[in-house]
């Protein structure tokens, strides 16, 4: 397994950091980015990726049986940036210790409202704040 990587260095936390390293199944390739993934057969199948060298432009392709990608933390919000107020990187604002939004009756929990955290347990909990919120809306309680 292989994991390319654009720059020479992650911003994991370190305890990550080790675990990744430590595996002895895992090869690292630094400074280089995925260009395009490369098909073949009927049906066509991942057969390779073409990987840029993020340093000098050179090429070179990488035989692959598969790809999984992760590229850092863009939230999901843009059919509601039009109507809710986010922030720069368009994360939907909220009222500080509340899910509330800019729009009446609009919650956001999670990773699109989250941008500091971002894991599943506070994703659940903020979840489970707006819920409480939209019932305390519902039935006239805030």
């Amino acid at each position: 397994m292989t994991l390319v990587h654009r720059r020479d260095t992650l911003r994991a936390e370190r305890i990550l950091q080790d675990r990744l390293f430590a595996n002895p199944k895992i090869t690292v390739l630094w400074n280089h980015a995925v260009e395009e993934i490369l098909g073949a057969g009927t049906p066509e199948v991942v057969c390779g990726v073409r990987l840029r060298n993020t340093q000098d432009n050179s090429e070179q392709k990488l035989d692959v049986d598969g790809v999984f990608v992760a590229i850092g933390h863009t939230p999901n919000t843009g059919p509601f940036r039009e109507t809710i107020d986010c922030d720069s990187e368009g994360y939907i604002l909220t009222t500080p210790g509340s899910t509330k939004t800019s729009v009446t009756g609009v919650f956001a929990a999670g990773d699109v409202q989250d941008k500091k955290f971002r894991q599943a347990i506070t994703a659940a909990g903020t979840g489970c704040m707006a819920a409480l919120e939209a019932e305390h809306l519902l039935a006239g309680l805030s």
